[in-house]
Parts: structure tokens; sequence; C-alpha cells
């Protein structure tokens, strides 16, 4: 078959079930003294990664197994409703991340607890809750217009998405990680039950299975399609990758966005039954990797660096559609991206059966308009893998600096 027969095609003629879907991944520096880094083990990990610093936890931290990450709309007109929610939320974030219950409340029996219970006795399992702004937070209804960066400009349009508005958009985000899902899920439940009145949740997703490491003694692990994907990505101690790439710095307008970075997630489904059938050489042509050992076309280890001048036989050895060649930084003017993404399964399709599946895929950076938006073209109009994915959701965060020991993330919106 001709590689440039469109693989679907393809399949579907060879009695393919049809469609599934994998991700796509994609792949300013402060002075103040970086956060102190712990490292998270498994399941029941009684670590503690520390809430506070100079940039927020849930970034660089090295990434935990398991993600609740939600997003929710302002639904008070009060600013002073806005204000009193996030310095609760903060509070009850910095006890949680300690492994503590939610404080305040009453002791009386006749009243509701102030923290639901499901994590008592649960270790802190290296949780960390992570913050971020969507543009819509920053109109007329809180005062905010003047605070709003300039990088925080809604997605344009993307090739390759089919985006559902119930899963797309939001005033603001909450992403709680953990190595317990349980842990996980306890924070976004309690800050969503704290924030009632003030806030209801638009969409949320929950995710298992990291798909990417962002510290160099963690294992590269594979996506629902079986690959290893973000082999390169940044890792917590690439100081100078996270300064150039990641940390907003002094070239931001807004100095109180100085220290925090920008969140891109976007939901993947992959159209597993379609890739399942295709044969394993085409798939490794379509990654540009070989599946088992991870290793690009190129090389013999996970680690080699793709050699994209390579030929063979008049044609390059890493296809010109492979997914690392449209992905790499020496392919995009040089831009990394920082990737937190997860595998998530919701079930199936009601109508046509089939998994709903794929890769949430979370990326950070200081600016998308130079980082995400360009490469995601590059991706959604020439990358092979493509075919067997489809952006179903979508969020943009402005995610800002972690907070200082006075401070709450009240203060620091509306200072």
């Amino acid at each position: 078959m001709s590689v440039d027969v469109s693989r679907r095609a393809f399949l579907t003629g060879a009695g393919a079930l049809g469609l599934a879907g994998v991700a796509t991944g994609l792949a300013g520096c402060t002075d103040a003294k970086p956060r102190p880094k712990t490292t998270a083990s498994g399941s029941g990990d009684a670590s503690v990664v520390p809430f506070r610093g100079a940039h927020q936890a849930g970034i660089d931290t090295p990434a935990q197994d398991r993600l609740a990450f939600a997003v929710f709309d302002v639904t008070s007109t009060s600013r002073d409703d806005l204000r009193s929610m996030l310095q609760t939320w903060t509070a009850a974030a910095e006890a949680m991340t300690l492994g503590r219950q939610v404080p305040g409340g009453s002791s009386d029996p006749d009243a509701p607890p102030a923290d639901t219970g499901e994590a008592v006795g649960l270790p802190a399992s290296a949780l960390t809750i992570t913050i971020g702004y969507g543009p819509t937070l920053f109109d007329d209804r809180f005062g905010l217009a003047s605070r709003m960066p300039a990088a925080l400009q809604p997605l344009p349009a993307l090739t390759g998405e089919t985006l559902q508005p119930e899963r797309t958009g939001g005033d603001l985000c909450v992403q709680a990680c953990a190595n317990d899902p349980q842990v996980a899920f306890h924070a976004i439940r309690n800050l969503a039950r704290l924030g009632r009145g003030t806030v209801v949740m638009r969409w949320s997703q929950l995710g298992f299975g990291r798909t990417s490491s962002t510290s160099s003694s963690q294992a590269t692990p594979r996506n629902l399609m079986g690959f290893k994907d973000g082999t390169r990505n940044i890792k917590s101690d690439q100081h100078d990758d996270l300064g150039a790439h990641v940390w907003v710095g002094d070239e931001s307008e807004q100095s109180w966005m100085k220290g925090g970075s920008y969140l891109v997630a976007r939901r993947i489904r992959m159209l597993i039954e379609s890739w399942d059938r295709d044969y394993l050489a085409d798939q490794q042509r379509v990654f540009g990797r070989f599946r088992a050992s991870g290793a690009p076309l190129t090389g013999t280890a996970e680690f080699d660096t793709p050699d994209f001048a390579r030929r063979s036989g008049g044609e390059p050895v890493i296809p010109a559609d492979a997914h690392i060649r449209l992905a790499a930084p020496e392919n995009n003017r040089g831009v990394k991206l920082l990737r937190r993404g997860y595998s998530y399964t919701d079930g199936i399709d009601p109508v046509t059966g089939e998994l709903d599946a794929g890769l949430f895929f979370i990326v950070f950076q200081k600016d998308p308009r130079t980082h995400f938006v360009p490469v995601q073209r590059k991706l959604g109009a020439h990358d092979a893998l493509t075919e067997y994915i489809t952006h179903t959701g979508s969020g943009l965060f402005g995610c800002p600096p972690g907070l200082a020991a006075d401070e709450t993330w009240a203060s620091q919106l509306f200072a």
C-alpha cells in the first residue's frame, strides 16, 4: 500500500470497526528561589509537595499517577463573592496538600461537616492543586479587565478539532494531581462544594496513567496507543528550558503573572478501533519511533537524538509526516513545551458503541501564541497521527506564580 493512500480508508475496507483515538502530543525566568522538589512515589505515597513557593506546584513537579481536572464558571456577579471564595479555596487547598482535612466548619452533628471525609486516613499522596484563570474571567464582571494578560487570548480554531461546547472554555480551572485517585477527587469535590453559590462546574475530566515524565528520574510512560510519546519533554532539572519556554518573565505586561505559566488542556479522543487494526510497521512510521524500545527510527535507544536527515532508498527514514518530526523543537524554531498529559476513558460512544478513550493533554508554556498554537497548527495540517485522533475539548488558562507566605489566590488576583 502506498503511504499516500489514506490509512483509515484502507482499514475500513479491510473491515475495521471504526473510529478510535489518541491525542496528539505536542510535544521568562523568575529570579525567585525555586520551590523545593519532592519526588512522588507510588499509590499510598505519604510525600508532601510544598503548596507555596516561587511557582505553583503541579507544573514542573514530578508527574503523579492520577488527575482530577475541573473547569468552573463564575455564576455570582459579586466581586466580593469571588474574592471570598478564592480565600477559602487557598486555605482548603493548602490543608489538603498537607494530607489534612478542610479546615473550619462546626462540631455540631446537626450541621454539615467541613470536609467530605473520603480522604480521612489517606496520606498526602504528593497532591498538588494548581489554579488557572480563563480569558472570560477578565470581562467587565469583576473589575479585572485591566489585569488580563495579552497572552491569554482565546485559542483560534485549529485543524483536527471537533470541539464540544460542553467540554470547552470556562472562567477558571483547578488541576489536582496525586498518586491516589481518591485524594485527587477529594480535592476537586471539596473545592466545588466550597464554591457553591459562586461557581458551578462547567466540565471535568479524570485521568489515569500519566503519559509524560517531568523528572529525569521517571521512566517515559506509554499512551493508550502503546507508544512512548513525550520522550523529549522538558524536565524539572532543565532550568534553562523552563526559563525560556515555561515560566512567564519580564516580557509580560502583567507583572502579577511573572513566574506563572499558561495551561492549555485538550481532550483528545483516540480512534482506538482503527488504530488497533493498523499494522505495526505503519504505526511506527506514524510516530517515527519503534514501539518496543521507544527509540526513534534512526536509533536504537529511546533517548537517542532523532536523525531527521537520514534517508534510505531516497526517502527519509523518519517520514515527513511522522509525529516526532513535526513536533520536534528542531523543526519548530526551537519551541519546547512542558507536557503533563494523562490517559482517560469515559466508557463507550452511545451512538457507535466504540470506546471513548484517549489522551487528556495538558501543556504549560510561557505564551501559547508562540508555543502551542504554531506547533498544533503544523501537527493538525501534516501529522499522520491526526488520522487516528480528534480534539473534542479545549481550555486555555493563565496560571499565576506560586504564593508567598502571606498571600492567597484572592490577594494575588485582586491586588
